[in-house]
């Protein structure tokens, strides 16, 4: 069976052009996770708050980040995909944040094959209030779990989420590539 976290290469141009598997679609409240020993989608839990997932959530196949995890990303979409779908995504910036677990930055990407995001080549292209309200959904999403938390540090542009992508592409060869 294809694992796609492990069969299919980064992106067609990392860190500037990068595949994302799509987790949890945009609007979702159920927190679906891609298995990478089995290469299936399980679900992981279902949100405790009464809040959803503001754009299609998922990994970067090939990338192992800081919090012992493929490196997670947000992308900006109009409409939901699917758990699955695999798309070309431009990162445009990172939201770094800390949880229970340590780091946990999520990277926020924009998908290159819709024409409204075209011109959306760096966060700083994103509006305030869109970026405030995706910060707020990472600040309040694990709030009603126990013993889970998360504090938001900021938004980084689109040079800091191409190099952490780089480095989580080098930490999973030198974990995965031996």
């Amino acid at each position: 069976m294809t694992n796609l976290w492990r069969d299919l290469p980064t992106g067609p141009d990392p860190p500037r052009k990068v595949y994302t598997i799509v987790e949890v679609p945009n609007g979702c409240s159920n927190k679906y996770e891609f298995d990478c020993e089995t290469g299936v989608f399980k679900l992981d839990r279902v949100l405790y708050s009464a809040l959803y997932y503001p754009g299609d959530y998922g990994i970067i196949p090939r990338t192992w980040s800081i919090d012992e995890d493929p490196l997670d990303i947000l992308v900006l979409t109009t409409k939901p995909t699917f758990p699955g779908c695999v798309m070309v995504v431009r990162p445009i910036g990172v939201l770094t944040t800390e949880d229970e677990n340590g780091e946990d930055d999520k990277i926020l990407g924009v998908p290159i094959g819709d024409p409204r995001f075209e011109e959306v080549k760096d966060v700083t292209n994103v509006a305030r209030h869109l970026k405030a309200e995706i910060a707020d959904f990472f600040l309040n999403y694990k709030k009603l779990e126990p013993k889970k938390w998360v504090r938001i540090k900021g938004w980084k542009d689109a040079k800091v989420a191409e190099n952490i992508i780089s480095l989580a592409i080098q930490r999973y060869k030198g974990k995965f590539e031996k």
